[in-house]
């Protein structure tokens, strides 16, 4: 059985001006056009030095780290870190009635009492449920034969009732439908606590795991189950079975890493017939399988460890069918006899045109999801005609599509989920035989919306360098005037690989039915054209990616969508770093900047290797610890370390206190080093999640209100009022 499925799914007057702490004065009074505000807050600066490779870096707040971390209670931080939440409240006070108007406009766009469509899985139909003014959704299921009543087999809402924030992680029924397996974090840290149910009774297990940071993955009899703790360093090294009923102190350690910099996770094959144990870092894996029915037995590597090449694995009648990049960087596919599973056959050579991102085993075809000229593609191929396209075709020219839920071994038709950036959420069922699509569920929008109103572009901007092409995807709406005046909101990510798809959003919609333009950079470092994409934005070329984002908005400037200044930019975690690097380097493009998570300390973190990512983000960036020439490159544009007497604009970040991915001192850092280093008073605002981690909070409307907040401080900068 594989993983269940998830389901998710009047303008004020301008902001004040924030006082910059290098006048060394604390006015109350900033504007006429605002009440008077307290003075922002000055972060203390302490003396403390880092000395690498013979380069002494100053880091004056590098006491905002706790040295208690991961727990959080030095009350100098604290007392900070509160500051700076009373200074947003205090600044954003005055547009209290936009960021109403915003919030109800995103959520009339939202169907408030919304279904997921079910889908078969054993002898169940399984969907989640939202009801009218819930944050949190019910699952439910019910059988697949003979109709019956429905069964709620989990409720956030009541396990999330009094929490600040509430996540589940996993989801897992066990193969006879007994029992639900579950993680819960109830911080924001990424820390799970696993519980059981019997869906029989109702009634909880005794059971409970804590500390766990992974799938978990049933064994054939279902009385058992892996998964994987997390380590000192939040770090998840291992993988171990709890039989149901026992101490979880007697669970069984079945693998352990010893490469710090590499991560463990667990999963089955599309049969059920073996459990995968993955390990690997950011270019390199190795697997292992375990039959489902003996997890006890000694693992079966299919193929160790090479440098730079990875891999994932399949079973089907004992045969693997391996995804890999070990040939071309746009993977091949490739099979190998289970007796013999490091001897691999290429099935699929890989392609210059054809980017293959995933593959799926299914008892009767095989699916390739696969991307061309940055566009989508699905294909459906039997096991006897391999090399023979069977492409799923789809409505219009551009759009996002993949598989969504499709549990069983054996399926007649396969669910996918399609959107464009004017088309909403759409789920459809793909019927094998006849390779026909069926429209199963088109996302609901209450308030209305025409999507003829709307027009959707892709345009091919020229880099610095004179010879690549960088793209950008558009939305905008019809009648928007393209002669330069039309405010700009620029988007971009541009790591790791991975692509910002142009989907559909219909919190955007409260930008462009302002008259904005709302813009995709799909700047190198992901891999939207391709593994060759993101490798000519990683590690030593990882300032294409930032020259990319200003040359897709000069681009932009030069053809009239919009013009110098009124573009406001956002990225989040790696993207945060795009927008340190790029408010350093072109801080008279931006309008406003929405700096998310920000990864913008980039020195002090890749050299703290106690960090729960930093050993495995090393084959991403560098290591500067053991390589002078990655510490010499990343200091070039670590956001922190390049912040100069200059004047900067507008700009509002957001940490949280739990965040293990980005620690909340980054951006902490980052903003009091601004505000003590740059010549001017444009606002600079700093809002930290007190009781959440990296996504920001949970509840579907909580997160909708800082989305509202995040827009209202884009639409006051840039004086946009429609």
């Amino acid at each position: 059985m594989r993983a269940i499925w998830m389901f998710m799914a009047a303008i004020a007057t301008p902001l004040v001006a924030v006082p910059t702490a290098s006048a060394k004065e604390k006015e109350t009074s900033l504007t006429s056009k605002t009440p008077a505000l307290p003075a922002a807050p000055v972060a203390e600066q302490r003396p403390y030095q880092t000395t690498l490779h013979g380069r002494t870096l100053s880091d004056p707040w590098h006491w905002l780290r706790d040295q208690s971390y991961p727990v959080i209670d030095d009350e100098d931080i604290l007392d900070y870190v509160k500051a700076e939440n009373a200074w947003f409240d205090a600044a954003m006070k005055p547009h209290e009635a936009l960021v109403e108007t915003l919030f109800q406009e995103m959520k009339g766009r939202i169907k408030e009492d919304d279904s997921s469509v079910p889908q078969k899985d054993g002898d169940w139909l399984y969907w989640v449920e939202f009801e009218e003014g819930a944050e949190y959704k019910k699952w439910y299921r019910r059988p697949a034969a003979g109709g019956g009543e429905a069964q709620l087999i989990l409720d956030e809402v009541a396990m999330a009732e009094g929490k600040e924030y509430f996540r589940l992680s996993d989801v897992s029924v066990s193969p006879n439908g007994r029992i639900i397996a579950y993680g819960v974090d109830d911080t924001g840290a990424e820390r799970f606590e696993v519980r059981f149910r019997n869906l029989d009774t109702g009634e909880m297990l005794a059971d409970v795991i804590p500390g766990t940071l992974s799938s978990l993955v049933w064994t054939a009899s279902n009385d058992a189950l892996l998964y994987g703790l997390a380590n000192e360093n939040w770090r998840t090294d291992n993988v171990r079975l709890h039989k149901l009923g026992t101490p979880v102190a007697d669970d069984k350690l079945l693998y352990k890493e010893e490469d710090i910099g590499f991560g463990v996770g667990i999963g089955k094959t599309a049969a059920d017939n073996y459990i995968v144990i993955a390990t690997g870092d950011n270019e390199t894996s190795e697997v292992y399988l375990l039959p489902a029915g003996d997890p006890e037995a000694a693992p079966l590597l299919v193929s160790a460890r090479k440098k730079g090449r990875e891999y994932s694995v399949d079973e089907r009648g004992g045969t693997l069918y391996i995804h890999t990049n070990d040939e071309h960087p746009n993977f091949r596919i490739a099979t190998a006899d289970i007796g013999n599973p490091g001897t691999w056959t290429t099935l699929i050579p890989g392609s210059d045109h054809s980017y293959i991102t995933g593959l799926s085993v299914f008892r009767d075809y095989f699916v390739l999801e696969a991307r061309e000229d940055g566009l989508d593609q699905i294909d459906v191929r039997k096991y006897d005609a391999p090399l023979t396209p069977g492409r799923i075709k789809f409505p219009e020219a551009t759009y996002v599509a993949g598989l969504g839920d499709n549990p069983e071994y054996h399926q007649d038709k396969l669910r996918i989920d399609y959107e464009s950036m004017v088309t909403p959420d759409t789920v459809y069922d793909y019927d094998i035989a006849s390779g026909t699509l069926e429209t199963l569920k088109v996302q609901i929008i209450p308030s209305g919306y025409d999507s003829t109103q709307y027009v959707t572009e892709r345009v091919n901007l020229p880099s610095r360098d004179g010879k690549t092409m960088i793209p950008a995807s558009l939305v905008y709406k019809k009648g928007t005037k393209l002669d330069g005046s039309a405010p700009m909101h620029l988007y971009a990510y541009g790591s790791y690989g991975y692509r910002v798809p142009p989907g559909f959003s219909t919190t955007r919609l409260s930008f462009v039915d302002r008259g904005m333009i709302y813009a995709i950079a799909h700047v190198r470092g992901g891999d939207d054209l391709g593994r060759a994409w993101y490798l000519a934005g990683k590690g030593t070329e990882r300032r294409n990616t930032f020259d990319d984002f200003i040359d897709v908005a000069k681009g932009l400037i030069d053809k009239n969508y919009t013009s110098a200044g009124n573009i406001s930019i956002e990225g989040r975690s790696a993207g945060g770093q795009v927008m340190g690097v790029v408010y350093n380097e072109a801080p008279e493009l931006w309008g406003a900047v929405l700096a998310g998570v920000p990864f913008v300390d980039v020195i002090h973190t890749m050299v703290d290797e106690t960090l729960p990512l930093t050993p495995g983000e090393w084959p991403e960036w560098g290591n500067p610890i053991t390589d002078k020439a990655a510490f010499d490159y990343m200091l070039s544009y670590s956001p922190y370390d390049n912040v100069t007497a200059k004047a900067y604009p507008p700009m509002l970040v957001s940490a949280g206190l739990n965040d293990p991915r980005v620690t909340y001192w980054e951006p902490a850092k980052w903003v009091a080093k601004l505000r003590a280093t740059r010549t001017n008073d444009a606002a600079l605002l700093l809002r930290t999640n007190m009781g959440a981690g990296h996504g920001g909070k949970s509840g579907r409307w909580g997160a909708l209100r800082e989305d509202a907040e995040e827009f209202a401080f884009v639409l006051t900068q840039l004086g946009v009022e429609k």
